[in-house]
């Protein structure tokens, strides 16, 4: 009886009501709590997604390294006399200016040598002289340069084929104290031909007569003698070589 008073039609309407409000809301918490996870799930991916870095293909060609050209003319020992003959009419310049650490020199280049006074002026306007500096010098008879251990001045005679030039002897033109002449090599050179590369003064006081006729002496040194005897004095290795290194540097003057 007591029961059937609490159950009344009334309050079971009221308990039905109450679930299903409950039951509602728990229809909307549990649909929240899946877009929910669902957005976080989604988040998750997208940034996976832009960590994943992206493989990109690139062809790298290898440029290859040029050789630097210091000479664009074509030189050797069979075609030397045929381009300085021609080369010597269009560059007349007899005059050369040497310089040092030391001071100048003066260098005048004879025109009854033409070979070698053509040869030198090409030389010095392709700078091919101030790659080098005095690599011998023997006290009281020569100072010798032209040469160096630089791998340019190495390129730059490979370059030119290591040209060599016929001797151009002349009696008026004497080993004395001042003069400029060329080195050649003295084995295997019965025609005694000259490196136009290197070259050396008489430093000595007296004539070297012994040398006339042997190398070809094209020139002499008007200016700055001193300079020479200077670099004479300088302490050398048992090769003959400076221990400083005397650069050189050469202009044409006129």
């Amino acid at each position: 009886m007591g029961l059937s008073k609490v159950f009344t039609t009334k309050h079971f309407k009221t308990i039905a009501m109450h679930l299903n409000i409950v039951l509602k809301k728990s229809v909307y918490l549990f649909a929240l709590a899946l877009v929910t996870i669902a957005c976080k799930d989604t988040k998750k991916t997208k940034t996976l997604k832009e960590n994943i870095p992206t493989k990109k293909v690139v062809t790298v060609s290898k440029k290859k390294k040029e050789k630097f050209r210091y000479i664009k003319d074509t030189i050797n020992s069979e075609n030397a006399i045929a381009f300085f003959t021609d080369y010597g009419k269009k560059h007349p310049e007899t005059k050369v200016q040497l310089s040092t650490r030391f001071g100048d020199v003066h260098i005048k280049l004879y025109k009854n040598t033409p070979l070698h006074r053509a040869s030198f002026i090409y030389l010095v306007k392709n700078n091919y002289f101030n790659t080098t500096c005095f690599y011998r010098i023997v006290p009281d008879f020569i100072v010798q340069g032209g040469n160096s251990d630089e791998e340019t001045t190495a390129e730059f005679r490979r370059q030119l084929n290591n040209y060599l030039l016929p001797s151009e002897f002349r009696k008026n033109r004497k080993h004395k104290r001042g003069a400029l002449a060329a080195a050649r090599e003295w084995v295997d050179n019965p025609m005694k031909k000259s490196s136009p590369f290197q070259f050396y003064f008489i430093q000595a006081q007296r004539s070297q007569a012994h040398l006339d006729f042997e190398h070809t002496v094209f020139g002499e040194i008007t200016k700055g003698l001193s300079v020479i005897d200077t670099i004479a004095k300088l302490p050398t290795d048992p090769k003959e070589w400076p221990l400083q290194d005397v650069f050189i540097k050469m202009e044409v003057l006129e």
